[in-house]
């Protein structure tokens, strides 16, 4: 079988790699329309997933510069052949597109399509998405020229034809894996809110209820014990300022977008300030070489740092809480190191109270990487996690 340069069995699996390396929906849709167009040599690319009003959720195309995009103007509809393989989950190969009946016309910035090759992406029964290529690129007949010259197009062939229905299927996977990933961090997001809200609930709830008691009891005393009364009123401070600082901790921790716009060291640096300021123990944060990570490895050791800051601020007592995150080869290492009340980390396993630690590892290891845990009784708590970077 002959596709031009990238013909092969290599370039076949080079291309199936691409496609199961990434894991944002958006990441796989752009890897299946450039591997699609360059294995198949052909002039353009596009990929189309439907939504349920006649249009398409996401469409991505590749051939297309940025500014002719643009000009085009708003997404395709549902309609003509690109209705057909999303309806009838047919292959189309059509020697001249503009002859189809279906052919309803293109707007005026739109490139001229010629030959046209198109499958449904599907997934069991259900039809995902579709994938076209257009305009078969092929070498003049002078192949010996230093630079052979290329025809406008030359058609697709019944090979084209099952060699992008084999990568329509390994991109079925590998989208319907990346929507499987991307739900999975919706309701991770999802649960962590919730639990954050109950802690704030909780926490608040109970330094508010404090408050209003200690109040209660200064009103009392104002009178015939003035001197207690102004003690309770310092407690009423002390409750009042406590019960701010659980209020910024929490903030802190439900703004992760600061994320994706200033990187995994600034995100942590800044965090970890507001938390120093926010609570007695002192929080300190060192971060050298590290170079951006993958999105879903910045993602969980964010993640990580919080749940053992959380921990180490809440329930161990400690007076300082360091976190240090540096480089290791493409990757990098998060450590995470409190002078609390430690633990036995077998024992907690025992009684079921992880304190965070299945949540940590499933992190750790989704991202391929490592999380370890050293701690004992009066000694302290260090958590680690480890990811190899891209």
């Amino acid at each position: 079988m002959s596709h031009g340069p990238r013909s092969g069995l290599a370039a076949v699996s080079s291309a199936l790699l691409a496609m199961s390396r990434h894991l944002e929906v958006r990441d796989v849709l752009k890897t299946i329309v450039a591997s699609a167009r360059e294995l198949l040599d052909a002039q353009y690319a596009a990929l189309g997933v439907p939504d349920d009003h006649g249009g398409f959720a996401q469409f991505v195309v590749d051939g297309v510069s940025d500014e002719q995009w643009k000009a085009i103007g708003p997404l395709p509809r549902q309609h003509g052949i690109l209705a057909a393989m999303l309806h009838e989950a047919t292959p189309e190969r059509l020697a001249d597109v503009r002859e189809d009946p279906r052919f309803g016309g293109w707007p005026s910035a739109h490139p001229d399509l010629v030959d046209f090759l198109g499958l449904p992406i599907r997934d069991g029964d259900e039809i995902i998405g579709a994938l076209f290529l257009a305009n078969k690129l092929c070498p003049d007949a002078e192949e010996d020229a230093p630079t052979p010259k290329r025809k406008d197009t030359c058609g697709f062939t019944q090979d084209d034809e099952e060699l992008l229905g084999i990568l329509a299927q390994h991109a079925a996977i590998a989208l319907t894996n990346a929507r499987l990933y991307e739900r999975s961090r919706e309701l991770t997001i999802a649960e962590e809110r919730s639990r954050l809200a109950h802690e704030l609930h909780d926490a608040v709830s109970q330094k508010l209820f404090s408050l209003r008691l200690t109040a209660q009891a200064a009103r009392a005393l104002v009178d015939r014990d003035p001197a207690r009364a102004k003690g309770e009123l310092q407690q009423v401070a002390a409750l009042a300022a406590e019960a701010a600082d659980e209020l910024r901790a929490a903030v802190v921790e439900l703004r992760p977008a600061a994320l994706e716009e200033d990187g995994l060291v600034a995100t942590l640096r800044t965090q970890i300030q507001v938390l120093d300021r926010a609570h007695a123990a002192r929080v300190t944060f060192t971060g050298h070489g590290v170079k951006a990570l993958p999105a879903a490895q910045e993602e969980a050791m964010l993640r990580v740092a919080q749940e053992a800051l959380h921990n180490a601020l809440r329930h161990s007592g400690a007076a300082h809480v360091d976190v240090t995150l540096h480089r290791s080869g493409t990757g990098a290492v998060l450590r995470v190191t409190d002078n609390g009340d430690g633990f036995e980390p077998r024992t907690v396993r025992r009684a079921g109270r992880h304190l965070g630690l299945v949540s940590m590892r499933d992190r750790a290891n989704g991202t391929g990487g490592r999380l370890t845990v050293q701690s004992a009784p009066g000694k302290g708590t260090t958590i680690e996690m480890e990811v190899p970077g891209g």
